[in-house]
């Protein structure tokens, strides 16, 4: 990590604790690691930083949520940050998010609340603690009401995320992840696709042609790949005209995404545009 991104994140470490005493002991913020990674790093760490994961946060400090959002989303998360208890139980009512970070103290109720009514009505998402409340009876209270991972503040961002990922290998495979591009989300569990939260009824070769893009956003898929894995690997042989027309009702379909790219005499192109 650069000096700037080091005076960053200590400033950040002050918004979130700042310097005082308590039974004579000075609380210090303690220096951020650097990442070393290797031609041997872990192939699981690789493939998950490769899934979006989306983050629902309950911050109401600004500078807090701006800091962790920017970081996440460098990361490949994908991070909604609500200031109220009421707005993130009214958005989890309409779309559940990968993993829930929660901090304690909000403008308008408890984060242990919430958790205890996460739990009861959602069993397994995951849930993970982001509070300055450090106290034992505290961080007891917080895994009763049904909380995976518990996260006192300051805490150092690399170590955050590696925290979610942990989380979520425990609880569910990452291959199994909902995947974005903008307003669109594939939730490869339940075989689905949704625009602004809403399911769209698709195909199912548009459901694998679009999947195999968002499962390479970022990269170039020819035309030629697409045609082997879509359509050759169910035993469909088809002609090169086949993808055109099924790509034009895809666009349709998903209220012609300005995310999806056409590169024109080679194949298509899946990237954030927001």
């Amino acid at each position: 990590m650069g000096s700037d991104a080091s005076t960053d994140q200590l400033l950040l470490f002050r918004r979130m604790y700042p310097r005082r005493r308590k039974m004579g002991t000075v609380w210090l913020i303690p220096k951020s690691a650097k990442n070393h990674w290797t031609a041997g790093e872990n192939l699981l760490i690789r493939r998950e930083r490769n899934i979006v994961i989306e983050v629902y946060y309950a911050e109401d400090d600004e500078i807090i949520a701006k800091s962790v959002k920017e970081y996440l989303e460098q990361q490949n998360c994908k991070v909604t940050v609500f200031s109220t208890i009421a707005d993130i139980r009214k958005a989890l009512f309409s779309h559940l998010p990968t993993v829930i970070l929660l901090d304690w103290n909000m403008p308008d109720g408890q984060g242990n609340e919430l958790c205890r009514r996460i739990r009861e009505r959602w069993s397994d998402l995951p849930v993970i603690y982001l509070t300055v409340r450090g106290d034992s009876c505290d961080i007891v209270s917080g895994f009763q009401n049904g909380a995976d991972d518990y996260v006192v503040k300051p805490f150092d961002l690399s170590v955050l995320h590696s925290r979610i990922l942990a989380l979520l290998r425990r609880t569910k495979s990452t291959e199994a992840m909902k995947l974005f591009c903008d307003d669109l989300m594939l939730d490869k569990e339940k075989a689905a696709v949704y625009y602004q939260q809403q399911e769209v009824a698709v195909s199912q070769l548009e459901y694998q042609l679009l999947l195999q893009l968002l499962e390479n956003k970022g990269k170039t898929v020819t035309r030629r790949r697409l045609l082997e894995q879509v359509w050759d690997n169910s035993g469909n042989y088809v002609n090169d005209n086949t993808l055109t027309v099924t790509m034009k009702r895809l666009r349709e379909k998903l209220h012609h995404p300005l995310c999806l790219k056409t590169i024109r005499s080679f194949g298509y192109r899946m990237e954030d545009t927001k």
